[in-house]
């Protein structure tokens, strides 16, 4: 495996497994949300300041049945050119057709090449090998910079790189970034380690968690999840969400937890709402007694300060998960609160990363995105590099 860094790309062609899966309006077809996008932008304009020339490669939607225009990645063309600067991009209308290769063999220095939609074909989620060999002859070098695909054993992500000799197959600098960021939390993590785990569900985080109590101090636990726990131990939670037949598991990661010497913090307090609507009447009640007909949809103050002295006494933070439904204004205080406090701990030193597109979507929506060390763009991947499961797309590149 080769650095990017360090690697002169001139008069070579970089194959670029990017992950453009953009949302897109359904009605317009205009990108809504081009993060993905941006965070590739620096890999690319590294390749085409040295003189070399760029083939893109990405899936966009879970297209069933071969091409779809909805799926189609012609509608990323113009955007990706201003995101260039201005660079024109060509676009193959098939990524392995006659177009595709005509296209790359004369693709000059300093030009950017577009491939159709990699799932148009079976093949590309099968793994075939066949199909990632035919890809691996558009380019001389092939870059994996899509970590948000990276735990997928997909041709354009696992297979393909095998194609490649040593010195000519490496992680973009998003996927460098990625990689070495969750490398320093989960490897060389400065104490105290506090991770803030959220959402729905415990089923959904339970292998993380059980990773992390090898490694972190204290464990943070907000959300729709928190309630499992409370009943768990025999709370009264209302209408709470709660994974009934997780109580038993709720109860062992405790008892886990206090044998290794793990600090979990639930919410003392909720925000409490009488239905699930942004306009629900609200209060405030212990989350462990939370009355008939009533649910927690939000951590309240007591658990808001809690969990801030918390973050703010930590050395390194992972962050995966909001503390509530976020999306309604009347719940998000809970999330703020938490983004706020991560940000100040990394103002005073700490390493923090935010991973899972709910969590990056909060630190977005409230402006916190350069104030904390590193967002992922990946959401599965990072859950599962964290579960500390092999991810597909990174060993194979090491390999």
């Amino acid at each position: 495996m080769s650095q990017f860094s360090e690697h002169n790309f001139k008069g070579e062609k970089a194959l670029i497994r990017v992950d453009f899966n953009v949302p897109l309006d359904k009605q317009t077809q205009a990108i809504t949300d081009d993060t993905r996008m941006r965070a590739a932008v620096p890999t690319i304009k590294k390749i085409l300041n040295d003189g070399g020339s760029v083939i893109l490669m990405s899936h966009l939607g879970r297209p069933k049945d071969g091409p779809e225009d909805k799926s189609s990645l012609k509608h990323l063309v113009q955007h990706l050119s201003e995101l260039l600067g201005g660079t024109t991009v060509l676009f193959a209308n098939d990524c392995i057709g006659e177009q595709a290769f005509m296209t790359a063999n004369m693709l000059r220095p300093g030009e950017v090449l577009l491939l159709e939609n990699l799932r148009f074909y079976k093949e590309e989620e099968k793994g075939d090998e066949k199909f990632a060999e035919k890809l691996s002859k558009l380019g001389d070098v092939y870059v994996n910079d899509a970590f948000g695909t990276a735990h997928r054993a997909h041709a354009s992500t696992a297979v393909i790189a095998k194609f490649f000799p040593k010195d000519k197959r490496m992680f973009g600098l998003l996927m460098e970034g990625e990689v070495s960021s969750a490398e320093q939390v989960l490897h060389s993590a400065k104490k105290p380690f506090t991770a803030i785990i959220g959402g729905a569900k415990v089923s959904d985080k339970i292998l993380i968690i059980e990773n992390l109590l090898e490694r972190a101090t204290d464990i943070i636990i907000g959300g729709g999840m928190a309630y499992t726990f409370f009943k768990a131990q025999g709370g009264n939670i209302g209408n709470s969400l709660c994974e009934d037949d997780r109580l038993d598991m709720a109860k062992d990661l405790l008892k886990k937890a206090e044998a290794k010497g793990v600090c979990i913090h639930l919410p003392s307090d909720s925000v409490i709402a009488d239905k699930f609507a942004a306009d629900a009447n609200t209060s405030a009640a212990p989350s462990n007694n939370i009355p008939a007909g009533w649910m927690g949809l939000d951590i309240a103050e007591n658990a808001c300060a809690q969990f801030s002295n918390v973050i703010k006494n930590s050395k390194t933070i992972l962050w995966n998960g909001p503390m509530g439904v976020f999306e309604m204004e009347k719940f998000q205080h809970g999330t703020k609160a938490i983004a706020t406090a991560v940000a100040e701990a990394t103002q005073n030193g700490a390493f923090s990363l935010v991973g899972g597109g709910d969590s990056v979507a909060a630190v977005n929506q409230f402006g916190f995105t350069d104030k904390v060390s590193y967002v992922s763009t990946g959401g599965g991947a990072m859950l599962e590099y964290f579960e500390g499961k092999e991810l597909p797309g990174i060993a194979a590149v090491k390999a």
